[in-house]
């Protein structure tokens, strides 16, 4: 069961969780991947509820998103334990591993996307993707720069390598928790 909800209601445990790990759920035909992201920021943009995520260029994610143009942001909520889920979710590649099936993930259609929700992650945002824009190099401040994107560390890093991120502006079309029956 889907308790709808109003996601500024709930804006202060999205951006808590955030930092410690939330995942980016896509859908594209039957393959299903879910993503750790660490960095988003929930607000209003074009007078909208707007989710803006961050993934990596080299990231198969942005793959799925760039071919379905929406995504679920899947967050923790109440005692849900959830570690190892967002620990596994960030260091594998959906590319090589069915990741919701090693984790044996409980996948929830949703109402208005193609990208599912998660069961253990209950709090759910459906997003449709209106922009996206890849950050540019040169306007990221040198110390940032170093630390987050060293020229000398590829892809394969899933923390800091020479992949720039793009945001997506995720509008936001529904929003809701998980209820397990």
């Amino acid at each position: 069961m889907k308790r709808e909800i109003i996601v500024t209601d709930y804006a202060n445990e999205i951006t808590a969780a955030i930092p410690r790990g939330v995942l980016v759920t896509t859908k594209n035909g039957d393959k299903v991947n879910c993503m750790t992201i660490g960095w988003g920021t929930l607000g209003t943009m074009w007078s909208m509820p707007m989710m803006m995520i961050y993934i990596r260029e080299g990231r198969f994610t942005r793959q799925m998103l760039d071919a379905s143009g929406d995504f679920t942001l899947n967050v923790p909520f109440g005692d849900a334990n959830v570690k190892k889920i967002t620990a596994y979710c960030g260091a594998k590649s959906g590319r090589n591993t069915d990741k919701v099936k090693d984790l044996g993930l409980t996948l929830v259609e949703s109402d208005l996307v193609q990208a599912p929700g998660i069961a253990e992650l209950p709090l759910t945002l459906e997003c449709k993707v209106l922009y996206r824009q890849l950050l540019d190099k040169n306007a990221v401040p040198e110390e940032i720069r170093k630390a987050m994107y060293p020229e000398h560390v590829d892809s394969s890093n899933p923390m800091a390598n020479c992949d720039y991120h793009y945001c997506y502006y995720g509008k936001i079309l529904k929003s809701y928790i998980i209820e397990q029956e």
